[in-house]
């Protein structure tokens, strides 16, 4: 039908060609994006404005248009980056170290792990392993009750358990597999970080390690280790097998196919397993509040310092810090955003 002869219905609801939609449904679609794209960023924009307000304006009731409804000011910005600088830059430093470092450890660690678990079968018995975490335990309890070094009793009952192992293992019949061992790394995770926090914290007061980078490093990547097997495991499942048959036909090492093929046919994954464990090691709280004080604060107690303050929750010089928060994150967001936009398509289409 020609376009001059249709209808002013038919226009608005019959896509004008392939690959394109109705006048109407654009209107639709599009008007419910800017809907829900104003709800998101609103809350970037109440941050932002309420940084630019004086104590007055945020206790006076909502105000929500600056020259308008409020005279902006600069007074906040005005006393964390110039009066406060050093507490501020000191924290955003560690944030940024701590942050950027547990991520890349994690990642490295965790990217092998799961290529592990899903090229190599593993049936590691169960009373192996139990007799692993017996013979710990009762290190633990040498150390904790008879004071006696960590390392010799560590070595110890190393020792000793693969004596144990040599001598009564092959008796056992019982084994785990892979499945299970990602399921025990993911179960990990559930577990709440403030059960864990109090021992973390006694072994770093044994060690002499508190309020140092090293600890909060360490921690952050084992407690995000099992985020990153869990979903890498997938990203190094669906990479085709006979990639590394050939590699391996042609001289390669294990690790040079894992580095050379592996890694990069997994970037889109790798991109947003990075992204996610950032995130959660930037915005890390409890433990950081547990394992630090001053040396090693991060941004989170900062913040959480100001809501502690005489003067009450200084609202205004809070959004300050959590604009400044944001910014490496939504940075580290644009840089990887082609690659995890291929990460989430090809968790879409798997299988």
């Amino acid at each position: 039908m020609p376009v001059h002869s249709r209808s002013v219905v038919n226009r608005l609801f019959e896509a004008p060609a392939i690959g394109r939609m109705a006048p109407a449904s654009a209107l639709i679609v599009y008007g419910l994006l800017a809907v829900w794209t104003a709800v998101v960023c609103f809350p970037l924009y109440w941050i932002l404005i309420t940084s630019l307000k004086s104590a007055a304006d945020v206790n006076g009731g909502p105000v929500y248009l600056p020259w308008i409804d409020f005279t902006p000011s600069l007074h906040a910005w005005r006393e964390l980056l110039l009066i406060d600088y050093e507490d501020t830059l000191r924290s955003y430093l560690n944030s940024i170290v701590i942050a950027v470092l547990s991520t890349l450890l994690c990642i490295s660690v965790g990217s092998m792990a799961a290529y592990a678990l899903a090229r190599m079968t593993y049936r590691p018995k169960f009373g192996n392993i139990l007799m692993f975490v017996l013979v710990m335990i009762a290190a633990f309890v040498v150390i904790g009750k008879l004071g006696v070094d960590w390392k010799l009793a560590v070595s110890v009952a190393l020792a000793v358990w693969f004596l144990l192992v040599r001598s009564i293992g092959r008796h056992f019949t019982k084994s785990v597999g892979n499945a299970d061992i990602l399921f025990w790394m993911i179960s990990q995770r559930i577990l709440p970080p403030i059960v864990t926090v109090v021992p973390i914290y006694i072994m770093f007061q044994n060690l002499r390690m508190l309020d140092t980078h090293l600890a909060l490093i360490l921690t952050y990547a084992v407690v995000n280790l099992p985020i990153v097997v869990w979903l890498m495991y997938d990203f190094m499942n669906g990479i085709p097998l006979e990639l590394e048959e050939s590699a391996q036909l042609d001289g390669a090492s294990r690790f040079r196919t894992f580095w050379e093929i592996i890694l990069p046919l997994a970037k889109p994954g790798l991109a947003a397993t990075t992204l996610l464990v950032l995130i959660l090691a930037w915005n890390e709280y409890i433990l950081a509040v547990f394992l630090t004080t001053s040396n090693a604060q991060t941004i989170p107690i900062l913040v959480s310092a100001m809501n502690a303050g005489e003067r009450g929750i200084l609202w205004w010089s809070m959004c300050v810090v959590i604009i400044v928060m944001i910014i490496p994150v939504v940075f580290m967001a644009i840089v990887l955003q082609r690659f995890i936009s291929k990460g989430v398509l090809l968790g879409a289409v798997k299988g």
